[in-house]
């Protein structure tokens, strides 16, 4: 109702400041008659009545820290270390397995036994390897001694120096394949070699897939286990190529999942350094509070609050729109017509910023000095009705 009332009354303003612009005396004589003055065509006048009924207030453009707000969807994600998927690089027979997805684990922990003759060998070599390197290391230090001696020729020590580096890499390279399938060689005996060996989390987090089944043969290529460390997520949003100024690291966001109402916060921490084919533009937030029911995958809508820098500002009343340009009215001067004080106002076009508060950004012609300027705040749209209608305010 109260809109309607307002509508109404700017409606009755107009018709008034029309009929009191428009001729008011009945039928001039030729003597009377005056040359028509020509305003220019950005230019508005009122006389000092029309003013006051149209509630005509001026004022100053300011300088206000507007923070504005950007619209903006993507998803959840996982960095890649807290990402892992896991095999077996030496393959094998899938002897036993009691995960599901969805089931939390700690690293370390197993996730499945696997048997390979292979893992046999492996462990059959490396001993006998470290039991030939231990005589050879003993042998090498005594033919050392013995050379510095004069008991023993360089030759003889060349070649027990060649036999000792040689089992030497073969066991260091043995024990590195021990670790690719998770035997710690401290740990290996002569009593302890098994076909059976324990496929262990590399990370802690949750299962997000199972590939294996109890007597699969997997090979070394075939991924197993997939698991994600949920803790440590961040948000990756698309901007379109306009939007790519509006972004920098540091600004908050507040974003929602599943069309929730629950909303979550996170952090831009890195902005994309290129625009894709598509002409959009990437953004990284980190999530820096655990959301127990955000998930790596998820669609998000974002909410990114724009930079609070200084910018030129006007009340948004002052800033009115025709024909899909924004304008403003500046005073332009006061003069004097047959004896009545007359104003004259000029309309500007500007370009609209983000909105806050009751202001709104503009953007002024170059040149355009805002330190002197007078807008109007006030009454702006009823000057824009009569200066609509100028061609029916003449007499």
């Amino acid at each position: 109702m109260m809109t309607q009332n307002k509508f109404i009354a700017s409606v009755l303003i107009s018709a008034f400041l029309l009929t009191l612009v428009s001729c008011g005396g009945g039928t001039k004589s030729a003597a009377e008659t005056k040359p028509e003055e020509v305003l220019p065509e950005d230019i508005v006048e009122l006389r000092a009545d029309q003013i006051k009924l149209a509630n005509i207030e001026t004022g100053a453009i300011e300088l206000q820290s507007l923070s504005g707000t950007l619209k903006v969807s993507g998803t959840v994600a996982a960095a890649p270390q807290n990402m892992a998927t896991v095999s077996m690089p030496l393959g094998g027979f899938v002897k036993s397995t009691t995960l599901m997805p969805g089931n939390l684990v700690r690293k370390g922990q197993t996730l499945a036994i696997l048997e390979n003759q292979e893992f046999v060998d492996i462990q059959q070599n490396y001993l006998e390897a470290r039991n030939k390197f231990e005589f050879a290391e003993a042998e090498f230090k005594r033919h050392t001694e013995l050379y510095k001696n004069d008991v023993y020729s360089q030759q003889n020590l060349q070649q027990v120096t060649s036999d000792y580096k040689n089992l030497k890499a073969q066991v260091k390279a043995l024990e590195q394949k021990l670790a690719l399938i998770n035997i710690n060689p401290a740990n290996l005996h002569e009593d302890d070699i098994s076909s059976s060996v324990a496929l262990v989390s590399p990370i802690s987090g949750f299962v997000k897939a199972v590939n294996v089944n109890i007597g699969k043969f997997v090979s070394p290529s075939d991924v197993l286990f997939e698991i994600v460390n949920s803790d440590k997520l961040f948000l990756e949003l698309t901007l379109f190529e306009k939007d790519a100024d509006k972004v920098s690291t540091g600004q908050k966001i507040r974003f929602f999942i599943n069309n929730e109402t629950e909303q979550h916060e996170a952090v831009i921490y890195q902005t994309g350094k290129s625009i894709n084919a598509d002409k959009t533009y990437k953004v990284y937030a980190s999530i820096p509070v655990i959301c127990k029911n955000v998930l790596p995958g998820m669609y998000v809508n974002a909410i990114i609050e724009s930079s609070s820098n200084k910018v030129t500002a006007l009340p948004s009343d002052a800033i009115v729109s025709f024909d899909d340009k924004d304008y403003i009215f500046v005073f332009d001067k006061d003069k004097e017509e047959g004896g009545q004080p007359f104003t004259e106002y000029r309309i500007i076009e500007v370009h609209k910023g983000v909105s806050d508060g009751g202001y709104t950004e503009i953007t002024l012609p170059a040149g355009f000095d805002i330190s002197t300027a007078k807008v109007v705040i006030k009454g702006a749209y009823n000057l824009l009705s009569a200066k609509k209608n100028a061609g029916e305010m003449a007499c």
